[in-house]
């Protein structure tokens, strides 16, 4: 009857060190987490404050540069998304050939 007892304080204690180790160190992740987010969140406002700066000084000369960079970057975005597409057509296609040979 002993024994029982001991060993059942024993997992008893085992399980609650195991909570205490993993509460610890989800709260470190959870510490980790949020400063990247507040790392990423001040580099968002960064920008938007520059995207505000820069839309309050707008005018006629400066909009025309500003749609040309807007359409360069559109334009780029595109092409990037085409080769993805394309890699991943001959991807696809490359792998059929091997399972059809």
């Amino acid at each position: 009857m002993k024994k029982t007892t001991t060993l059942l304080w024993i997992a008893l204690v085992v399980v609650i060190v195991g909570f205490g180790v993993g509460i610890y160190l989800q709260d470190l992740k959870h510490q980790e987490s949020t400063e990247a987010a507040w790392k990423a969140n001040r580099f968002n406002m960064e920008r938007f404050y520059k995207i505000r700066r820069f839309t309050g000084e707008i005018n006629e000369t400066n909009w025309h540069t500003m749609r040309d960079s807007i359409g360069l970057q559109l334009d780029s975005f595109m092409i990037l998304r085409f080769r993805k597409e394309m890699d991943s057509l001959k991807k696809n296609r490359a792998l059929g050939d091997q399972l059809n040979n």
